[in-house]
């Protein structure tokens, strides 16, 4: 099989917990370096899938990698190659596709519930997933859901918590976490310029039980990136 190729927009927001899946299924992959001026493919041929990561930019800035990168998710969704995209790579799939990426009411960052949005989409995507479980947030935009697309999850504070259409599944929030990450982000400067407000957790309430809540996401993790692996190995 072809490897996966991964997106990375940040030194710190690589494939995280995705890597361990896939090394588990015995699937190959290729990190991208964006963050480092690695070439943006112009066909995803090569591919037999595409994941993009998260990132501190908005897909609305003027930077030169983006406008390839949503004129390769539309290569991708034309051909019927699997697309998956985490925070800023939801949002590249929405811009992508026709949606709107523009300001969520509130910033939403930290350990916070996200909800099913009942329907026969988040039936197949979620399977056994209770109806509200916990992820992990980072992000001040958030995108509309793109016409011909199935709403999955919303959160309290987040209409569109994600999306499918097809073979491509976009999400808002991280299920990508490992503890590492989360600690990095939560001492980072912006972490720790945090102040708690009803959508937003201080760094210390982030690091607080991370070893239990970051083995729960995981958990749910399986789930999701399952019903996307599995047409691949299929």
């Amino acid at each position: 099989m072809k490897p996966i190729a991964i997106f990375r927009h940040a030194p710190g927001e690589g494939p995280g917990y995705l890597a361990d899946v896939l090394k588990r299924r015995g699937l190959s992959h290729v990190l991208i370096r964006v963050d480092h001026g690695d070439a943006m493919p112009r066909i995803p041929g090569e591919y037999s899938g595409l994941v993009f990561m998260g990132g501190p930019m908005s897909v609305n800035d003027p930077l030169p990698w983006i406008p390839q990168a949503l004129a390769l998710i539309r290569a991708a969704q034309a051909a019927g190659l699997p697309v998956l995209g985490h925070c800023l790579g939801g949002q590249l799939i929405s811009k992508a596709l026709g949606g709107v990426v523009a300001p969520n009411p509130v910033m939403e960052i930290g350990w916070a519930p996200v909800e099913r949005v009942p329907g026969e989409a988040a039936s197949h995507w979620l399977g056994p997933l209770p109806e509200r479980f916990e992820v992990f947030h980072w992000h001040g935009e958030t995108f509309t859901v793109p016409e011909g697309a199935a709403s999955i999850l919303k959160s309290p504070f987040c209409r569109h918590q994600g999306f499918v259409i097809g073979r491509t599944l976009a999400l808002q929030c991280h299920i990508e976490m490992t503890v590492t990450m989360v600690e990095a982000w939560a001492g980072s400067p912006a972490g720790q310029a945090l102040v708690a407000s009803p959508s937003i957790q201080t760094a210390d309430a982030m690091r607080e039980d991370v070893k239990a809540k970051v083995a729960a996401l995981h958990a749910i993790a399986d789930t999701v990136y399952a019903r996307w692996l599995d047409p691949l190995c299929a």
